[in-house]
């Protein structure tokens, strides 16, 4: 398995902007809008951040991205992106004791980043591209203004306006997300270098923010393009009219959990032998984890009789109840056996066998990649999709600080 690792840089100086990275846009920071699509991302191994600034590192640890401490030497208004890129993956390889394959560069002022575009430029590099970039049609004529002659056409010569479907196509680097082959990268020490692929995005989204004006911009945008884009975790309250907040340590005595498509990301792998494989989030082990130290009762619940299912239960070290073909009713009898009331449960699901529990506990949750339906059902709906980080997003709503990041 490749390793693939995301680095958000994050400095706190700006002059265009002041805070830049910690501004509000929708309902959150840009550095934490960066931080949730990355961790949506299917992708990505881990997310880092990395930053100068107490509080910026503060946020992205809250959002789930790994911290790293940038150098005063490379934290200036004239050092490269480049340069922050190379020193958090040695950071990270040096931490982890592993080898990164890929590096991402995405940029958290680039608010209308979404999950697809970073999979996208990781894709490319995983099926053999050097490197790659987001990138939207553009059809607009440059110009560009020349002493001798005035205004000189760039991409066009002014003496011919041919209709836009006779134009040949034109292409606009977006600036929210390119990837890299790591070894590459510290050869070149630049983010094009080999073959690069570009990724196209919709040009709707596209936007920087460099200046105050550009800030405004993204504020009023934000009501149109978050609508329905993230998954956002009040959103299901909405759809459902529950009250729209999120689920505490005070609110939840125990966490029941669905499996494919809750904990994985609903893809299975088939070898010639026939047996089963699906992919997980680490980053689920450690929530889970963190729920079964803080003394919640924890269970998972599936339908699918698979012997995966047990072994990622025995991983774990939590119960396991599968091959359930009423799961409602397994439930119930769960909660009964356990002295707990279901209106103090918590059920992760993502289809639609799920809504019978839905109808039985008091917190419903949905996670991003659910089926329309049953997000509208809930009461909660996370940020991140199955097998991408839902349950550790889960358990920080419940644990807070409590939450180790360990």
């Amino acid at each position: 398995m490749s390793t693939v690792l995301a680095v958000i840089p994050a400095r706190g100086g700006s002059k265009g902007v002041p805070g830049k990275n910690l501004a509000p846009v929708g309902d959150a920071p840009l550095v934490t809008r960066a931080v949730r699509e990355c961790r949506a991302a299917r992708l990505l191994t881990a997310v880092v951040v990395s930053t100068d600034d107490p509080d910026i590192a503060a946020a992205a640890h809250a959002a789930g991205a790994e911290v790293i401490e940038r150098p005063a030497e490379i934290s200036g208004d004239k050092s490269t992106s480049e340069a922050a890129i190379l020193h958090a993956t040695d950071v990270y390889e040096e931490r982890h004791g592993v080898t990164v394959d890929v590096v991402l560069l995405v940029q958290c002022t680039s608010p209308f980043l979404t999950r697809e575009e970073v999979d996208g430029v990781a894709a490319a590099i995983l099926d053999g591209a050097d490197t790659a970039l987001t990138v939207a049609p553009f059809h607009g004529f440059v110009w560009r203004e020349a002493a001798s002659t005035g205004g000189q056409g760039v991409n066009h010569d002014k003496s011919y306006r041919p209709m836009r479907q006779d134009r040949p196509q034109d292409l606009l680097e977006t600036g929210a997300c390119y990837a890299m082959r790591a070894d590459g990268l510290r050869v070149e020490r630049h983010r094009f270098f080999g073959r690069t692929e570009l990724v196209r995005t919709d040009p709707a989204r596209v936007l920087e923010i460099d200046d105050p004006h550009d800030l405004a911009r993204a504020r009023a945008l934000a009501p149109l393009l978050d609508g329905g884009q993230h998954g956002l975790a009040k959103a299901g309250a909405a759809y459902a009219g529950y009250p729209d907040y999120l689920p505490t340590r005070d609110d939840v005595d125990a966490v029941v959990l669905d499996f494919d498509g809750t904990q994985t990301d609903d893809r299975v792998l088939v070898d010639s032998e026939g047996r089963e494989m699906v992919a997980v989030h680490r980053g689920d082990g450690l929530g889970i984890a963190a729920l079964r130290r803080a003394g919640i009762p924890l269970l998972i619940l599936s339908t699918e009789q698979n012997p995966v299912v047990a072994a990622r239960a025995r991983k774990l070290r939590i119960p396991v109840l599968h091959g359930i073909d009423r799961k409602d009713l397994a439930l119930k009898q769960w909660c009964e056996e356990q002295g707990i009331a279901p209106e103090r449960v918590l059920y992760a699901g993502n289809d639609v066998n799920d809504l019978p529990c839905f109808d039985l506990v008091g917190w419903p949750v949905a996670v991003a990649s659910a089926h329309d339906v049953v997000r509208g059902a809930a009461r909660a709906v996370t940020s991140a999709a199955g097998g991408a980080g839902a349950i550790r997003e889960i358990a920080s709503w419940i644990l807070g600080k409590e939450l180790s990041p360990s």
